[in-house]
Formats: C-alpha cells, structure tokens, sequence
C-alpha cells in the first residue's frame, strides 16, 4: 500500500513533512535517509487511513492501538518485507510519532511500545590483511590511463588506511591536499573526527594530483572523474568489483569492507576499541563491535592483557 496513492489528510501530510524538515535540519540526515522516511511513514499513515476508513485531522492518529500496530505490522509482512525492511519502517515510524506526540500533547505508549521483529544481523566481512594489500595493487591496474589508476589506488588507499567511508573519501577537496598528517573528516550527522594518515595513503594521494590533468582548485573536490566533474562512487564499487574477480574474493569486497579491515586490522594489532570507535566516528561501541571480526582467542588475550584482575 502506497502513501503516495492513498489518502491522507493534510493535517497529517503537512506534520510529516515538518517532521521531515526539522529531521534534516537538526540531525543532518543525508537526502537518501529523508526519502526513506518519507516512504515508509506514508505508507504506514496511508495504512492506518484505510483501516480506519478514513477519518480528517490528527485525531485518529492519535488514538492508534495496539491492535492496529499489529494489523499494520502484519500486513507490512505480507507485503513480503522481510524482519530487517520492517525493523527499520517501524524506527521510522516511532521517531515521528514520538515527536509528534510531544507536539499534540497524547499518549504515545501504543506505538512505542510495539516490539521490531528478531532478525540476524548481517556482521561485516573485512578483508584478510593480505588481501587488503592485493586489492590496492590490482585496482591500480584496471584502468590503462595513469592518473585513473593513481585515482583508484589513492581512493582505495584512503578507505583502508584511514577507515573512511567511501561518501567521505569523495568528499574530500584539494584544499584539504597535499595529506598532512592527519585529516578532519565531517562524518554521518554532521560529526567530525579527526583521523590519522599514514604516509602510504599521503603518497598515494600525492601521485595521484602530480599525474591529474586538471588544475588543483581549493573548492573542487579532490577526486574527479574523466570529464574533471566529482566522481561517482559507483565507479569506485565497479573498479573494485573488477579487482576482487581477479582476485578470487567474495562479493563482500566492496569499498566499505576496506573499511571493517581497517578497524578489524587495528583491533588485531592490538588497538583500543573506543579509539577505533573514535577513528570511525561511531556514536555507539556497539556500531563498532560489529565491524570488527576477532575471534575468540584474540578478544581472551586482550581481555587478559587489560583487566586488572587477570593473571
């Protein structure tokens, strides 16, 4: 059932909307978030209009059971959307109703207390160490022009060396270049960090601009595509799907895994878990947790090595 197609009242639609604008504004959502947003609280709005058979204003938002969550949720289920789809349209639709209900002035317990359902988290697969390494050498060589393939290496290099996710990598100007020794990133929700860089990925990013031929302009942005214009992360995901055929390795080679071998890596290395959550600009230990892959022997001796009781 679309949101877009059935009826809502204006009431309603013109309170989603200031939901919307007030979300961005202030959690600095990404346009992608928003629209999703967007979709799935039509659509549960739509929803709750049709059952009730229609109805003007926010009253009958107001007055939503928990039998109609159930109805909803479960109809949401036939639609065949999996557990994860529906966890995340029922987050959605809490966070408006919760703010909603703080502006109205009802009872929102109905709403928030309705449970997501129990679905598997899909845990990252970072890279072997050496593996990492490989991908970075053969995604030099898919492209035969030079500076595209210092590109590629120098992208790559950045989202492995330094932990950054690729939207941040492109996000980076050449004011911002040559690489010092460290970088100041402005990450999901508008939370910076500061990050060190190793002189492999300086170097890389440096062979790239000496080998670029367009002009070095302190606004555009550092990486460009054939035509000078910023490039497109679907590049970035194409030369490194290219690379990891070669390769041998698993679809899971994709530009963010450089990012869980970067903190994976680390961790093994033996480095602090709350100053890798700090390297990737994590709000929670947990988001972190699930990027690392350490077994169970290296999680003991970490263990062993820092608790004051051990030994």
């Amino acid at each position: 059932m679309s949101g877009e197609t059935t009826f809502i009242s204006p009431a309603a639609r013109d309170a989603l909307d200031t939901w919307l604008t007030q979300t961005r504004a202030l959690k600095g959502r990404s346009e992608n978030t928003i629209e999703a947003y967007r979709r799935d609280v039509l659509g549960f709005l739509a929803f709750m209009t049709d059952y009730h058979g229609g109805g003007q204003g926010l009253g009958p938002i107001s007055r939503i059971t928990v039998r109609d969550m159930r109805a909803w949720m479960a109809l949401t289920r036939g639609g065949d959307v999996g557990p994860r789809s529906l966890a995340r349209k029922l987050s959605a639709v809490k966070s408006f109703y919760r703010w909603l209900a703080e502006r109205e002035g009802f009872e929102p317990t109905a709403v928030l207390s309705t449970r997501a359902p129990k679905y598997t988290r899909k845990l990252p697969r970072p890279l072997a160490e050496h593996a990492a390494k490989q991908m970075i050498d053969t995604v030099e060589l898919q492209s035969q022009t030079g500076w595209i393939a210092a590109r590629d290496a120098a992208v790559v290099t950045l989202l492995y060396g330094c932990g950054l996710r690729i939207s941040e990598a492109l996000g980076l100007t050449c004011a911002q270049a040559p690489l010092g020794e460290s970088l100041r990133i402005v990450g999901k929700g508008g939370k910076e960090r500061v990050v060190p860089v190793l002189p492999a990925a300086a170097r890389a990013v440096d062979d790239y601009l000496t080998l670029c031929p367009f002009p070095v302009e302190p606004t555009r942005t550092l990486f460009v595509g054939a035509r000078g214009g910023a490039l497109n992360p679907r590049l970035v995901q194409k030369v490194m799907q290219q690379a990891r055929m070669q390769l041998g390795l698993p679809a899971t080679a994709t530009p963010h895994a450089m990012r869980h071998s970067f903190a994976t890596h680390l961790l093994n290395a033996g480095g602090d878990l709350r100053a890798i959550q700090e390297l990737l600009g994590h709000a929670s230990l947990s988001t972190t947790q699930g990027y690392t892959a350490v077994d169970t022997a290296r999680l003991l001796e970490v263990y062993n090595a820092a608790h004051p009781k051990a030994g």
